[in-house]
């Protein structure tokens, strides 16, 4: 085959892979069209409207928590010297790892009237049911609580990042004008880091979007669980996902502000110095502020959950590690395993295709292939199940017609559509990691093979991928940890009798068997202290890097 032919077989499968991958969203799109009866108008009569505020709400406190949490530390971390700083740049990016709804079980098994808590509250005053105020965490307030807890880390990282590249000129000018801390903070530094800041949100906003564990739990209508109750309650498809779009237009909207935000931007990094940063040093009551202001974050969001799943797994040791538990880490991890190679493979397709034939058709379909990650979860498990029930059943019942044989349900209902609904979600997160890789290869290694006479193909597996290694392990690590942890897709389209920890963790806080639910949740955690930790090396490697 000649290089113009192979090029376009690359090019071919590139957007054949992005078809196939923007399916549920395109799904998902072309419902709106279609009339969803007295559903529809029943759910726009009676909640649609508590949908919208409920969510805009929750959004708004989530923005609130996670704005105040993650560029408040990301500043002290950066541009302050104070006892504790270096423990704490690489601990607060510990939250990440804590899915949202099981900091959420775990809260309510601790605060509740029932908890360890409120309990020891009693015993010491000797009150009584009705005597006392306690925050009720089962709320929206709650809701957003747990959220903003395990989301800064995204403002924090992005804002830590630009608060770190800033210009030493430029804060030294506002040094000399007599600015102490706080005003260079408010005046200059916040100012140029409007875009990471605004990215990072947006990050978190999505993922608030995406929850579905939390809500549900504590019972806050917001459109993913509306979307589960249309779908499982209402047994209505088009309803179901015409709310799934009105979803999507959210999610939508948020990556609107984000590309506007930063195309607005006009800050520039005039400044030719790149020594060291000069911290303010804290002493005092200062440095004492600065620590508990790093430590709130760092203890609510991980360290008193991790260690009430610590003390629970420990409670319930006996009998609770039996043969079914082990069933659900094999069935997990393998799902996983499965999601994350074949998330791979295709990041490798698309990223080195992008390199090798950078045209517009393939830039914008590799683009579209990206874009699931910023769609939430239950959006795609709708955008999945409708097209795959399709096919099967007119499958089914042209078989009938022809053979008298049933073919049955061979797509959903299958372990196939759940992978398939895990790679069009995350395999924007394996890509973004390939293409990194790639981008740090300089083109000469492409010229020197096809010098050697390699083909496009051999260039890939003999040059490539050798020094891709990092990368590629990272990329996977993440995606098996998402698909670990992801929960209203699994929900969805598992097969029947089959489970999933995540799934398993939501069954037993569904039944208020919280302390049960610790084994299960503390196995995804682990899994996602692996990640986190990578990310932590990163950190302090460019850190080195920087100060070397």
């Amino acid at each position: 085959m000649s290089t113009q032919g192979r090029r376009g077989l690359w090019s071919a499968n590139i957007v054949a892979i992005a078809l196939l991958t923007g399916l549920p969203v395109l799904v998902i799109v072309g419902f709106v069209l279609i009339p969803a009866g007295d559903v529809w108008q029943h759910l726009v009569d009676t909640v649609l409207a508590d949908y919208v505020l409920n969510t805009l709400l929750l959004m708004l406190g989530v923005a609130v928590g996670t704005l105040i949490g993650g560029v408040g530390t990301a500043w002290l971390t950066s541009m302050c010297r104070f006892p504790g700083r270096g423990l704490f740049e690489w601990a607060l990016i510990l939250p990440m790892a804590m899915p949202a709804y099981i900091i959420a079980y775990t809260y309510t098994g601790m605060l509740d009237f029932a908890g360890p808590v409120q309990s020891t509250l009693r015993d010491w005053t000797g009150w009584g049911f009705g005597d006392y105020w306690f925050p009720e965490i089962r709320s929206l307030e709650g809701a957003a609580t747990m959220l903003a807890l395990v989301l800064y880390p995204y403002v924090y990282l992005l804002s830590r990042a630009a608060f770190l590249s800033q210009s030493i000129c430029v804060l030294d000018v506002s040094r000399t004008l007599g600015n102490g801390p706080w005003r260079t903070f408010f005046s200059v530094a916040l100012p140029l880091a409007r875009p990471a800041i605004v990215a990072g949100l947006t990050l978190a906003l999505m993922e608030t979007l995406a929850d579905y564990g939390t809500v549900q739990y504590f019972g806050v209508q917001t459109f993913t669980t509306g979307i589960f109750r249309t779908w499982f309650g209402l047994n209505n498809a088009a309803a179901a996902a015409q709310l799934s779009a009105m979803l999507l237009g959210f999610v939508l909207v948020l990556i609107a502000l984000e590309r506007i935000s930063r195309s607005q931007a006009r800050y520039h990094d005039t400044g030719r110095r790149h020594q060291s940063i000069r911290r303010y040093h804290l002493t005092g009551s200062r440095a004492a502020a600065a620590i508990v202001f790093c430590l709130i974050p760092l203890m609510f969001g991980f360290l008193i959950p991790a260690g009430q799943l610590a003390t629970w797994a420990l409670t319930i040791a006996d009998g609770a590690y039996d043969a079914a538990f082990w069933r659900l880490v094999r069935n997990s991890l393998e799902l996983a395993a499965i999601a994350a190679f074949i998330a791979l493979l295709l990041a490798l397709l698309l990223g080195y295709g992008k390199r090798l034939h950078p045209t517009r058709t393939v830039t914008a379909a590799v683009k579209v292939a990206g874009l699931g990650y910023a769609i939430p979860g239950t959006v795609i498990a709708i955008g999945v199940i409708i097209p795959f029930a399709w096919f099967d059943n007119t499958l089914d019942a042209w078989m009938r017609r022809t053979f008298d044989v049933s073919t049955g349900l061979l797509l959903s209902g299958t372990l196939a559509a759940l992978i398939f609904a895990y790679l069009t979600r995350f395999l924007a997160v394996s890509l973004q990691t390939v293409e990194a890789g790639l981008g740090r290869i300089r083109p000469s290694m492409d010229e020197a093979g096809r010098a050697m006479g390699y083909r496009p193909d051999q260039v890939l597996r003999r040059i490539h991928i050798p020094m891709l290694r990092g990368s590629l392990l990272t990329a996977v690590l993440l995606v098996f940890v998402d698909v670990l942890k992801e929960l209203p897709a699994t929900l969805i389209l598992r097969p029947f009798n089959f489970n999933t920890l995540a799934v398993r963790a939501y069954e037993l806080a569904s039944d208020e068997r919280l302390a049960d639910t610790a084994p299960a949740a503390l196995t995804i955690v682990l899994a996602g202290l692996v990640p986190v930790i990578l990310l932590s090396r990163s950190i302090t490697k460019s850190r080195n890097a920087d100060t070397a």
